[in-house]
């Protein structure tokens, strides 16, 4: 990975189910470390299309113009692709919440008895079924949501959203349209050895496990089932809930999410920007779905694909265009997945929201 090519993260927390529709577009709805990372680098890959867009000598250290060979849709979708030569891959201090961590959570209990169903919240009861979090641990291989026993949220575990992005590469909706997904997924994912239990993650992961029936599987657009390499590391992350404390003062987890590329440096409480407390766009963090979709929309109309621009803005409001044929191929790599390798995962609807050209 080239210097500043990269996403880096903190953060713990996610909006209960019960803010989602007052967020607008403008609160981030999962600010744990690894999806604000996956965002981190798709803020990254846009402004590197923005930049490329608007100069016809500039260049990227990840990405490039794709040649008009290669470029099949008449409407000049993916215009980009991430190079050839390099390897995506992505570091965690913790071992990913939800399938890829249960056997970890089941060590660290004083009383090894999973938390019964009946505590759940009744928001997280969905369509007939229950999405779990760390409830009823004893049960493997299932998508849940993030954890907290009083939590009511239908945003999915870090262990489900990472096995799903085997699928769809880490690519988001937004980066989708400019970049093509075929280099855009991770080569490793890195835990530190005390974060590791080997048949958890190829559970969670692996061809032979819950991931078993999209194994070898390809879909039109470049989409395909790619596994990542689930590595160790020695190394302790410095303010791990492991390490030793540096002074007097025992460590304790905080609410405030940290978020950089080479393009960015923020701090973010409940979803928005540190001291920002109304969900707006002055309080928004640049990584948020409205931001990064008014970037998307601003490398359009650099590029010159009115076609394209007009397919999007002819529907201002998101969800819509989630269910343009520009999404065909990428929201039907989704489906067949929620279908049966991540069977039980509840969309978590109801920020729709309006974007439009500054």
């Amino acid at each position: 990975m080239e210097d500043g090519a990269d996403g880096r993260s903190t953060g713990m927390k996610c909006l209960p189910i019960d803010q989602v529709a007052q967020a607008n577009g403008s609160v981030v709805h999962d600010w744990h470390a690894e999806v604000v990372a996956l965002r981190a680098f798709n803020h990254f890959l846009l402004h590197e299309c923005l930049e490329l867009s608007t100069s016809s000598t500039r260049t990227s250290p990840i990405i490039r113009r794709r040649e008009a060979h290669e470029i099949s849709d008449l409407l000049g979708l993916q215009p980009f692709s991430i190079h050839d030569d390099l390897k995506l891959h992505m570091y965690s201090s913790e071992a990913p919440c939800g399938d890829a961590s249960m056997e970890l959570l089941m060590e660290a209990q004083v009383d090894a008895t999973p938390w019964p169903v009946e505590r759940l919240h009744p928001a997280t009861k969905k369509l007939g079924g229950v999405l779990l979090g760390r409830e009823s641990f004893a049960q493997l291989g299932i998508v849940r949501r993030k954890p907290g026993r009083d939590l009511a949220t239908l945003s999915k575990s870090c262990s489900d959203k990472l096995a799903l992005k085997q699928c769809t590469s880490i690519l988001s909706s937004c980066t989708s349209l400019l970049v093509n997904p075929a280099n855009a997924y991770l080569e490793s994912l890195t835990l530190p050895k005390s974060q590791y239990v080997a048949h958890a993650c190829e559970r969670c992961f692996g061809p032979a496990g819950r991931m078993k029936s999209v194994a070898g599987r390809t879909w039109p657009g470049g989409y395909a089932f790619r596994p990542f390499k689930v590595g160790t590391t020695e190394h302790e992350f410095v303010y791990s809930r492991r390490s030793k404390p540096t002074s007097s003062r025992e460590l304790r987890t905080s609410n405030i999410a940290a978020v950089h590329n080479a393009h960015l440096q923020e701090a973010l409480i409940v979803g928005r920007l540190q001291g920002r407390k109304k969900p707006d766009l002055k309080g928004a963090s640049a990584i948020c779905s409205k931001r990064m979709w008014r970037t998307t929309l601003q490398v359009l109309a650099a590029l010159g694909t009115p076609r394209l621009l007009q397919q999007v803005t002819d529907s201002s409001q998101v969800q819509r265009w989630k269910d343009l044929v520009l999404f065909a191929h990428r929201q039907q790599v989704k489906a067949d997945v929620r279908a049966d390798a991540l069977a039980g995962w509840f969309r978590n609807d109801g920020d729709d929201f309006e974007v439009e050209l500054e």
